[in-house]
């Protein structure tokens, strides 16, 4: 028995390679040097600015007793002591900053995505908004005004604490918010099947899956809000020695240590700004790598 098979025509599949036009070519080009040239710019400055710093402080940083003594008792001419009392006030003041402004900003984030509707959705939104573009220098007034004008408190470390959850809640609550907006959603409705309810879902399963994005913006926030300068100059009296107390008392911290010494025209002087602007670029990167680390140690890993 004999078949007969048919053959279907089939258009020509196009070459492996087509030929590239010259408008085309000059296209890529052009934009390969435009995006070249805007590296360059962004990241010129930037390695410029951290040569200039590392060269112009590292001798005050490896110096005796930089990271262990304050300035008490060193006269303005002398270059001896450290930052420690500065390095304890910045700390300090992030510290109860974060205490303040992390929970309040992940519960604000969680009822924007997981409850959010209606009037005061859209008034807590208006409100992060607001704050987020509001300068630092307001956000101390404010607190100023409120804190020490008003309810009679003293300046204090604890007043500038305050300031700066102001400019920290809105970071941790947009950060926190997209992250929540990634978990999928069909996470949430297998919980919501097998019978477990709304508030559990989001301390069980919401949580635990966007923790690693929380914690980044988190970190990064508190690496923000640790250099501004505005509250401690507005909010806190520069000392020379340590003061435990956060909510009475002068307390330093190393943006007004650096604004302080700016006016002591004795070389000791600008070797302590030199060295005082490398320790806060040390502190800075030291919260973005930790950033970086607890993100990749708390991400949720598939089987």
């Amino acid at each position: 028995m004999t078949t007969t098979e048919s053959t279907i025509d089939r258009p020509a599949a196009p070459p492996a390679f087509q030929h590239i036009s010259v408008v085309r070519k000059t296209k890529n080009a052009v934009a390969t040097v435009l995006v070249t040239l805007s590296f360059l710019v962004a990241v010129v400055p930037l390695v410029w600015l951290l040569i200039t710093v590392v060269g112009k402080g590292f001798d005050a940083i490896v110096s005796p007793g930089w990271w262990s003594q304050s300035l008490k008792g060193v006269l303005p001419e002398e270059f001896r002591g450290g930052v420690y009392h500065a390095l304890y006030g910045t700390f300090a003041q992030g510290l109860v900053c974060a205490l303040i402004a992390v929970p309040l900003g992940i519960m604000a984030a969680v009822y924007l995505v997981e409850y959010g509707r209606g009037r005061l959705a859209r008034i807590t939104t208006f409100m992060v908004d607001i704050l987020s573009g509001v300068p630092s220098i307001v956000a101390a007034l404010f607190i100023f005004a409120l804190w020490i004008a008003a309810f009679d408190f003293p300046q204090s470390g604890l007043a500038v604490s305050l300031a700066l959850v102001l400019l920290m809640l809105p970071v941790v609550v947009r950060s926190t918010e997209e992250m929540l907006r990634l978990v999928p959603a069909e996470l949430r409705e297998a919980s919501y099947a097998l019978g477990i309810p709304q508030w559990k879902t989001i301390m069980k399963v919401v949580l635990p899956t966007a923790l690693s994005g929380i914690v980044t913006g988190v970190m990064l926030a508190l690496a923000r809000v640790m250099g501004e300068t505005a509250p401690v100059l507005v909010l806190v009296g520069y000392s020379r020695s340590i003061n435990f107390d956060i909510t009475d008392g002068n307390m330093a911290s190393l943006p007004l240590l650096i604004y302080t010494e700016l006016i002591n025209p004795e070389p000791a002087g600008v070797q302590r700004v030199w060295g005082a602007a490398l320790t806060l670029v040390i502190v800075i990167m030291f919260f973005n790598l930790l950033a970086a680390v607890v993100s990749r140690f708390s991400a949720i890993k598939s089987k």
